[in-house]
């Protein structure tokens, strides 16, 4: 997730920490060395801040030679528009030990002379494949009760999670710099749309109002509270019936663009699942496929400026 300044989603605070957000600026000189992927460096010190006073204790993590080759493959997998849009505006990437979240964007003050970023990402994300990270990720939405014979389950494939992560967080970046989507001072602002948001979003965290929904609304990026989890078949038939392709998505348009570009990237360009199933009882009860939803493929047309040469 990326968050500008200022910038506050309509979760809680903890909500907020638990994935990603868009940190102040650390001042830095404007220097771009290398391949993006040869970029690693120590996070930058307003990160660092950031989750010691949540109370963390967060760490530099220093890559091995196969986790350095997993974060290569990575971003050998990005579509063209990404690899050029951080070859020219990403100063850094980075991994820590301890940090709550999976990933940060964080703009870098480079005193006007372009749009720069770093990303930092959770270290032991490079143990996980995206099956592992994203069911980890979609049951945070829920409440576990212990008598409960519901399970949620994401199939996304064996592959490396840093690929999906990278990829979103990369989005974040792309959407920065090419305006994708408005880029109001508050999130309350309501400013002309882009072809992007006409028609889905009212405003930054406000869905348009035929997919503003009752139950929606009490998920966790949208209010920063979980569900019980034996809601779970009914909040995904709720999101069957939106444009939005994850949950997540649902939380701003910042996420959405990276949401969608990330999962169809993944679906349709690698030839990997990506779907999510609720069970009763080790019975399937709900299965929630983003790419066969009518209202998510109209909006897929949006997506072509990634795969120009």
């Amino acid at each position: 997730m990326i968050k500008r300044l200022r910038f506050k989603l309509a979760m809680s605070a903890a909500a907020m920490l638990y994935f990603s957000a868009f940190a102040f600026a650390q001042k830095s000189s404007f220097h771009l060395l290398g391949d993006p992927e040869q970029r690693i460096r120590i996070a930058p010190e307003s990160v660092f801040k950031s989750f010691r006073e949540a109370g963390m204790k967060p760490a530099d993590h220093p890559l091995t030679s196969v986790e350095k080759e997993k974060v290569k493959n990575a971003f050998a997998h990005l579509t063209p528009l990404h690899q050029r849009i951080l070859k020219q505006h990403l100063q850094s990437i980075s991994f820590m030990d301890n940090m709550p979240n999976t990933a940060l964007t964080s703009p870098v003050d480079t005193g006007g002379a372009a749009k720069v970023f770093n990303i930092t990402f959770r270290a032991s994300l490079l143990n996980e494949n995206i099956s592992q990270w994203a069911t980890w990720k979609e049951n945070s939405c829920f409440k576990q009760d212990a008598d409960s014979a519901y399970s949620v389950r994401v199939e996304g494939g064996n592959l490396d999670a840093i690929i999906y992560v990278l990829m979103h967080e990369a989005t974040h970046i792309v959407d920065a710099v090419l305006d994708i989507n408005p880029h109001p001072s508050q999130a309350t602002d309501v400013v002309p749309s882009t072809p992007f948001t006409k028609g889905i979003w009212l405003r930054m965290n406000v869905p348009a109002e035929p997919y503003i929904d009752t139950l929606l609304e009490q998920t966790r990026f949208r209010s920063g509270k979980q569900v019980p989890i034996s809601q779970a078949p009914e909040v995904y038939a709720r999101l069957a019936k939106t444009p939005f392709p994850s949950l997540y998505a649902m939380a701003a348009w910042f996420e959405d663009v990276a949401e969608l570009t990330t999962i169809y990237h993944l679906t349709t360009k690698m030839n990997q699942p990506f779907y999510i199933v609720v069970t009763k009882n080790d019975v399937e009860q709900t299965r929630f496929e983003p790419m066969k939803n009518v209202l998510v493929k109209e909006r897929l047309r949006q997506l072509a400026a990634f795969y120009e040469p």
